[in-house]
This record gives C-alpha cells, structure tokens and sequence, in this order.
C-alpha cells in the first residue's frame, strides 16, 4: 500500500492531534517535526521509493492488529514505532501517549516516548518520562525488546531496562547534565546481555566522565574492550572506543565515503569529543557543524552534536 494510504488508516484524532504544537501553515514539506537547538526547522526525512514501501506495508499491518483490539497494549505499541519510522514523530508520541493512558503501568510506553521526544529535541519531557519507565521497572524481571527492523542475525540486541537506562543517560546528558548522565550510562552497562549493549553504554559512560574530568573513571570503562567484541549493530561505537584507549587514529573513523550518514553521525561525535578531550575545540567545532548538515538529524550523535554546538555559542553570545 502507498505510504498516503497506509498513513490514512491511522485514526484521525492521532495523526492531527500533534498540528497544533506546530506554528503557522505547513510548508511545502508539510509541518516540521521538530527544531533543532540551533533554530532550524526539521522535516520528516526522505526517504526512497522502496523503503516508504516498505514501511508503509509494515504500518498497514500494525494498524490492521490495533483495529481488531485497540486496548491491546503490543498492538497500540508497535503502531506508535511503525509511525515513527516513516519519520512521523509527533504522531508516534501521540500513540505512545493513547497508551500510557490507557496502560499507565506499561513503562515500555514511557520508554519509547522517551526515545521520541528526545529525537524532537524535548530533553525535559523525555527525562520525566524515561524517570518514570525507571521507576516502572525496578524490581521486576528484565525482558526482551524486539526490533522494529530485525539485524543481521535477526536477533535482538537490548532489552527494556537497558533501553530505560541507555535513553534516560541521553536526555540527561544531552541537557549537560553529566553526573546523573553517567550514573544512568552506568545502570545501562550493569544491566547489558551482551557486546553490542555494552559497548553502546561504555561509549557515553566513557564520554559523560570525560565532560566531568573523571579521566580516571573514564579509562577503566575502557579496560573491556576488545577489538574482537561480538559486536552486531554497534561497530560505530566500537571503533569510538577503540579510537580512545589509542588502537585506531580519528581520521580512521572518518575517512571519505567509508559511512553512511548514521555512522558518520555516530563516529564523528566520538571524533569531535577526542578533539575536545585533547585540547584541540576548533577542530571540535568542525567535527560538529560537519555532523549537523547532514540530511538524517535524527541519531543521537548528531543531536549531542547540536547540543554542543548551542553551547559553544551560547559562551561565545552568538545565540
């Protein structure tokens, strides 16, 4: 089905109840998703003619099992995750938020309005939520996440209270707060199943007590690391962590045309804090505006990106 028709079957009051948090008449690309922390409005990516097909397809599916029980709680769910990854942002927060009030003990709901309204520069929000899903989830069993786009081994690679602590370190680190981020990228390590959880932890652990001057700290988190990590979605932050205990050089991490926007975004992050780390801002800077004009603004490298950047000239009086 066509991604028009495949959006049209989502309900009415979902797919318009976000328009009002938008203001003005939509442009030729339709309503801004969000805005960057540097002012610029941020539309729904592009995407190619074949995977709007398949997405599309994917959110018929998910709105054809809400319709047969829409108090199912996968069901509300998955519908709110199809959406996002068609870019539509905002409605998938309003989903996640028709499920939390209809299950307001499901912390997977704050979970992935969490990651959402982190993805739409809503650091707050997304704190409280994440806050919240970690209250949920203390003292009862951990379990699996599925993927919404399977890997490699199409085995899934994190689980709930992982992505609980993963996603509230991002919201608290990305507001510059390093300390609480640390101790939450810290719960995310202690809770991890396997390499890839691991190293994805260990990164912005390593990161969060680097912006703190914890060097110390910083290197013992570097102490696990291996090149031979069974590692199969995280290689980017591997090579980061790798790049910082000294067995990779940054220009390795970004030479021409060997990433994709994703692994750019990712790698280039770590780049630009070895640069800060080591004394070198200008070329920080650099690393950082190159991360920000790329298409995808949604991974989380390059939100930090933007976050230092806003930083930079906020000391700077420019913004």
């Amino acid at each position: 089905m066509r991604l028009a028709a495949a959006l049209a079957l989502v309900p009415a009051f979902l797919l318009t109840a976000c328009a009002s948090v938008h203001r003005g008449p939509p442009t030729a690309a339709g309503y801004p998703e969000a805005v960057s922390l540097l002012s610029a409005p941020l539309y729904a990516p592009a995407l190619s003619l074949e995977t709007r097909q398949r997405l599309a397809a994917d959110l018929d599916s998910a709105y054809a099992v809400y319709q047969r029980d829409p108090e199912n709680a996968d069901a509300i769910l998955w519908l709110g995750r199809r959406v996002a990854y068609l870019g539509r942002y905002r409605d998938a927060i309003e989903i996640f938020g028709e499920g939390i009030r209809k299950h307001p003990t499901d912390a997977r709901f704050y979970r992935h309005r969490g990651h959402r309204l982190i993805t739409v520069r809503e650091f707050g929000r997304a704190q409280r939520d994440l806050e919240r899903a970690a209250l949920l989830i203390r003292g009862k069993p951990d379990q699996e996440e599925p993927d919404g786009v399977p890997n490699a081994r199409n085995e899934p690679r994190t689980t709930l209270a992982f992505n609980v602590w993963y996603h509230l370190g991002l919201a608290y680190y990305l507001r510059g707060d390093f300390t609480r981020g640390a101790a939450a990228f810290g719960n995310a390590l202690i809770v991890s199943r396997n390499d890839d959880a691991r190293v994805a932890a260990s990164d912005w652990l390593y990161m969060s007590y680097r912006r703190l001057g914890r060097k110390e700290e910083a290197e013992r988190v570097l102490q696990g690391i291996r090149p031979d990590m069974d590692v199969v979605e995280n290689g980017a932050y591997l090579r980061r962590l790798l790049m910082y205990r000294g067995e990779l050089s940054p220009d390795s991490l970004l030479a021409p045309g060997s990433a994709d926007a994703l692994t750019l975004a990712t790698q280039g992050y770590g780049v630009g804090n070895w640069y800060l780390y080591n004394g070198r801002p200008d070329q920080a800077e650099e690393i950082f505006w190159r991360i920000t004009s790329a298409e995808n603004w949604a991974p989380f490298g390059y939100i930090a990106a933007e976050a230092d950047l806003r930083r930079i000239l906020r000391r700077r009086g420019e913004r």
